[in-house]
């Protein structure tokens, strides 16, 4: 079951410049700040910068949240969606990983425990 988005990665290249450019455009330091990845919140939502990616105009991941990631993996896959990034932990209970759609687009997922729902606004 998907529950709706949760965050938007955006690669660059250099991590502090990233940090200091979207801490000025959303007006709020990062909640989330280490080497491998920075974490805004905005409206309830994560804005994440990885250190790791190459930016561009399909640079851009969205990660659709759901409640059992490895069932909906599987769910999708069954569906004809190819693998892509199997689940992997990256801190704090959150899980995330993403398949290929039928047509060769990502299509990321997230379980994220921490997500609000009621700070979404």
């Amino acid at each position: 079951m998907i529950l709706g988005l949760r965050s938007a990665i955006y690669p660059v290249p250099e991590l502090a410049e990233g940090r200091e450019w979207y801490s000025e455009v959303l007006g709020v330091p990062p909640h989330f700040d280490q080497p491998f990845y920075v974490g805004f919140g905005v409206g309830g939502f994560e804005l994440g910068l990885i250190p790791d990616g190459r930016p561009g105009s399909l640079g851009v991941q969205a990660y659709w949240g759901v409640p059992d990631i490895e069932t909906e993996l599987a769910r999708l896959l069954r569906l004809g969606a190819k693998p892509n990034e199997p689940v992997k932990e990256v801190g704090g209970g959150i899980k995330v990983g993403s398949v290929l759609d039928p047509f060769g687009n990502v299509f990321s997922l997230i379980e994220n425990p921490q997500f609000d729902p009621r700070a979404v606004n």
